[in-house]
């Protein structure tokens, strides 16, 4: 690694890697809470943290455009197209593997369907969330309306797709100017449905129906896009200590509690639009101007780049078993607590093994079949 640059290639910054990882941290934390919230994000605790999938779609779009804007004049769209499946692939199929594994489990009165699935019926949803073709509500197995529902979170994998399909087939072409009347045109879009949607709120995306469609769609638009205009036009704030001061500020913004309630589900709708259009690039700036090769901030930033996609692909199959357990369970707080702390730990185990086992492996192997390189 060069001594003045915390990246070590092309295409990788270690901080904002490791800003993922915080992220994947809270988006874990998160759904632990979400279980005793019985379903109403005005009683969630670490209330925001589904906004760390914005967060994810910003980060994508800078690092996207930082690797391969350049490269276009010796690539065609189906070698990006390539690279972007040995970077996600692999860990989808563990995910999915993993849910239909711990699916016996999870059977619980938040998941109707499950008493009726047949061996068969797993193996079909199985196979159709390893080709990333979603579900519709009629069809999936859990009642939850899951456009994955052997392992929920790939939903955001399905429209990070999307994403990078319409950057590969023609915006990645765009001017800056044009660029940003796309990330304006999509921001409006964001506010729009936040201030005067009914709800104040990012959350959906993972149910293929004219709502979830949109919503997943207005989500994605602009952090994503705007991530690649961030990128273009040198979003970068040097500060000491960048990556803690990105992390705070990060953690702050995911655990904040709900704002406005009722009639005033607007305000927290403000709230969000100022977070994901405002804040969200302001961190991701903060954390692409961190210059430090080496480090204690540099190498904790490190560990949790590495596990941060692992991490968030494959936590969600024990959630439903906690969640289902919490619900019907009814343990005290300190007994659900600590129960809580072994799913984090045991979710972390799960997707360091999984990185060093295998993801990091068979991208290496995949990289060198198909580009006569190893790329961890």
């Amino acid at each position: 690694m060069p001594p003045d640059a915390a990246r070590s290639a092309k295409g990788h910054y270690v901080v904002l890697d490791g800003l993922r990882g915080v992220a994947s941290v809270m988006v874990v934390v998160f759904h632990l809470f979400e279980a005793w919230s019985g379903g109403d994000p005005e009683r969630q605790i670490i209330n925001h943290g589904y906004m760390a999938v914005d967060f994810f779609f910003l980060l994508s779009g800078f690092v996207i455009a930082y690797a391969y804007d350049d490269r276009w004049r010796g690539m065609s769209a189906w070698a990006f197209y390539k690279r972007r499946l040995t970077r996600l692939q692999p860990m989808i199929l563990v995910g999915g593997l993993l849910g239909a594994a711990l699916l016996g489990f999870q059977h619980s009165s938040l998941f109707p369907k499950l008493a009726s699935v047949t061996a068969w019926q797993v193996l079909g949803v199985l196979a159709l969330g390893f080709l990333m073709i979603p579900m519709t509500p009629a069809a999936e197995i859990r009642g939850w309306q899951e456009i994955y529902p052997l392992n929920g979170p790939q939903w955001s994998l399905f429209y990070e797709y999307i994403a990078n399909i319409l950057y590969a087939v023609g915006l990645r072409k765009l001017s800056n100017r044009a660029m940003g009347v796309v990330v304006a045109g999509s921001g409006a879009a964001l506010i729009w449905m936040l201030v005067a949607g009914p709800r104040g709120d990012v959350i959906g995306g993972w149910a293929l129906d004219a709502e979830g469609v949109r919503v997943g769609l207005t989500r994605v638009m602009f952090p994503f896009f705007a991530g690649v205009l961030l990128m273009r036009l040198g979003g970068r704030i040097r500060l000491r200590g960048g990556f803690a001061i990105a992390s705070l500020l990060l953690v702050a913004a995911l655990a904040a509690p709900r704002f406005g309630v009722g009639d005033q589900r607007w305000i927290n709708g403000l709230y969000e639009a100022a977070c994901i259009i405002g804040l969200f690039p302001l961190i991701v700036a903060i954390g692409a101007g961190e210059q430090r090769a080496d480090g204690p901030s540099v190498r904790v930033a490190r560990f949790f780049g590495e596990l941060s996609y692992p991490l968030y692909i494959t936590h969600y199959p024990l959630i439903y078993i906690y969640t289902g357990w919490v619900v019907d369970g009814k343990p005290d707080a300190a007994r659900g607590a600590l129960v809580g702390a072994g799913v984090l730990a045991a979710a972390v185990t799960i997707a360091y093994a999984s990185l060093k086992l295998y993801d990091e492996p068979v991208r290496r192997w995949l990289s060198t079949r198909l580009f006569g390189r190893a790329r961890a």
